[in-house]
């Protein structure tokens, strides 16, 4: 965000560095866990009885039409498919994931930090059923979505997560509590240059940017074209486009 001229507003505004890096951390919190999906499955095949390997792999080849459907819904290719369901197996052998699992796998990558409630958000953001738990057609049409969606896709999926109580509107309440989850979930020795911020720094600079009508909410409508202004927020949308 773009530092202000007149009086005192340089303690509400972030550098280009700050905001960059928070939007950085934004997405691999929503990317990170689908890396554990892949990787740990290959970190773990050396250790897997050969008979059980072969199994998960039958099971793969055993769903042709689900892939098929899932391959026409969403922007993966039918091999890119299979490994993400390998891996989603091998975390979930029961088919779903719940809000703990999903809670140790982010864990996982952010070791220096606490990520348990930026996990709970996001968990949310995925089951939009809020049936408790998250199925592989429901977690790959929504990582579809962050992964190679188009901007306005990316951002709604975005502003969605953000609006915790989903009324269709965020409030500085519900800000505060996502950037407060950011934090924790970064660790202040992860990425010491955020460390003099503050949560209530980083909501009023958020608010003063794209609360374009001043009434003291976030419209989807606002948020989209705030962010399409920032440069380095559309920047950050495409970090993670190929990761898989």
């Amino acid at each position: 965000m773009h530092a202000r001229t007149h009086t005192h507003t340089h303690t509400h505004t972030l550098n280009q560095s700050q905001t960059q890096t928070l939007c950085v951390a934004v997405n691999m919190g929503l990317v990170m866990g689908t890396f554990s999906m892949q990787s740990n499955k290959q970190d773990r095949t050396y250790r897997k009885d050969k008979i059980d390997d072969d199994f998960e792999l039958s099971i793969v080849c055993h769903r042709p039409e689900g892939l098929d459907k899932l391959e026409a819904q969403t922007n993966f290719s039918k091999q890119e498919l299979q490994v993400l369901y390998r891996g989603f197996k091998n975390e979930c052998p029961s088919g779903v994931v719940n809000e703990d699992t999903f809670k140790q796998i982010y864990a996982q990558f952010f070791p220096h930090g606490d990520a348990s409630t930026y996990a709970h958000y996001l968990f949310n953001a995925f089951d939009s059923a809020h049936s408790g738990s998250i199925k592989f057609e429901g977690f790959i049409m929504a990582l579809s979505t962050l992964l190679r969606g188009s901007v306005r896709e990316k951002l709604t999926w975005t502003f969605n997560l953000y609006d915790i109580n989903k009324d269709g509107y965020i409030n500085k309440e519900e800000m505060t509590d996502i950037v407060r989850a950011i934090y924790d979930m970064m660790g202040k020795y992860t990425y010491p240059a955020l460390k003099t911020d503050t949560p209530k720094q980083h909501v009023d600079a958020f608010f003063q940017k794209m609360d374009k009508n001043r009434d003291g909410v976030v419209t989807l409508d606002e948020f989209i074209l705030s962010c399409q202004e920032d440069e380095n927020i559309m920047r950050s949308l495409q970090l993670f486009k190929n990761v898989i």
